[in-house]
């Protein structure tokens, strides 16, 4: 296995890479930067790992097939996702809160 560094909104990593899935891998690191260079410009959200969470959940509700066209271009673009924040913002307690 080989190893790619890549960059995702500005910091580097360093990742393992089956010979013959670099164009892939290189596809999904775009699409994970975009996403969450797309929330954190939506100016609402500053903390890091709460872009990482909301950017996972938008990616994997467009992989689910519940809407195979649309971005949620927003860290709060619907109610179900806003609920789905709070509920892990309650989850973490005040120490771990995501903002």
């Amino acid at each position: 296995m080989k190893q790619m560094e890549v960059t995702i909104m500005g910091q580097s990593y360093l990742l393992g890479c089956p010979e013959g899935g670099e164009a892939a891998l290189t596809s999904a690191v775009a699409q994970v930067d975009r996403e969450m260079s797309t929330i954190r410009d939506a100016g609402k959200v500053k903390a890091r790992e709460r872009i990482a969470v909301l950017a996972a959940l938008n990616l994997a509700y467009q992989l689910a097939g519940t809407a195979p066209s649309t971005v949620v271009a927003g860290p709060i673009a619907s109610p179900e996702l806003d609920a789905l924040v709070k509920r892990l913002d309650d989850a973490l307690g005040h120490d771990g809160q995501l903002i």
